[in-house]
């Protein structure tokens, strides 16, 4: 089994786990997951997860995510994008200076309401399943963080692009809908494009076809990431022969001197992969273990 991370440029039309899907067909794997979802209607960054790395994806979903968006003016739609109807309309059109003035308000903390058509869960239910069987959805508001956010282009009267750097959870067309609010006028997403997830940009990225062409010349390892690729910024702990037989077991041991609540990853001696641990009120706890070797049957 492969282990480790492909990072596909995901196209238009499909949606992730569609994307996902495909990428455990070409590769012949039973194991695959995704790191944060992009709707059909986005293009972008996917970074795939194969077998024992999948333990891994929490980290990659808390990481912070690049965007480039347009947003249409004067339209207001059910699902804050080009796909959904039309609810409201204005002749307002905001300009260069009227939009640079209120973006710093959405920089920082800030308070956002997810869109109606998404996944978050309503008493076990689908928000965009409850919408789409014509039901009141009602959602409340979460706190999420905008590192930057930037005025790209203004190609013509109703569209304007951006570049948003933002923290997990954060929706870009709620984004949009707001900024267009702000400015006194409607506007949905009308194109949206992820660039960076974590350490992963688009110089890291390949198309699906690519990947289809390289498992048909058996060079699909070429295309794959280590699996710690994403544990870098994460401090490595060696631990000894018998801390290292200690923690395969799943069992906490004394080790002091690290700062509480620190995550770490763990490493043999030969500086070989182990999982991950948290310090402890100086215990070492293992959170997870991580198989990478194929067992020999």
């Amino acid at each position: 089994m492969i282990h480790g991370w492909v990072v596909i440029d995901k196209p238009l039309g499909l949606s992730s786990m569609q994307t996902t899907s495909r990428v455990k067909r070409l590769l012949s794997t039973r194991k695959a997951g995704h790191a944060g979802t992009l709707d059909p209607l986005a293009s972008g960054i996917l970074p795939i997860a194969l077998g024992e790395a999948t333990k891994t994806i929490p980290f990659m979903v808390d990481a912070a995510k690049t965007y480039e968006f347009t947003i249409r003016w004067g339209q207001q739609t059910n699902t804050d994008d080009q796909e959904g109807e039309i609810l409201n309309v204005s002749d307002a059109r905001p300009s260069q200076e009227e939009i640079q003035k209120i973006l710093p308000e959405f920089i920082g903390k800030i308070s956002q309401v997810p869109p109606a058509f998404s996944a978050v869960k309503i008493n076990g239910k689908r928000a965009y399943a409850l919408a789409r069987g014509g039901k009141e959805v009602v959602l409340q508001p979460r706190e999420i963080t905008v590192h930057n956010l930037d005025l790209l282009d203004m190609p013509d009267h109703d569209h304007a692009t951006f570049k948003c750097h933002c923290g997990k959870g954060t929706y870009i067309r709620s984004l949009a809908r707001d900024i267009a609010l702000k400015l006194q006028t409607f506007g949905h997403v009308s194109y949206l494009r992820r660039t960076v997830v974590g350490v992963f940009d688009e110089k890291n990225a390949i198309s699906l076809d690519f990947l289809e062409n390289m498992s048909h010349k058996g060079h699909v390892e070429e295309s794959i990431f280590p699996l710690d690729w994403v544990l870098d910024d994460i401090p490595d702990l060696i631990l000894n022969p018998e801390e290292e037989r200690r923690f395969c077991h799943g069992q906490r041991f004394a080790k002091e001197g690290l700062p509480d609540e620190q995550t770490l990853v763990c490493r043999n001696s030969d500086g070989g992969l182990l999982g991950l641990a948290k310090a402890v009120e100086g215990q070492l706890k293992p959170v997870r273990m991580l198989s990478i070797h194929e067992r020999k049957d």
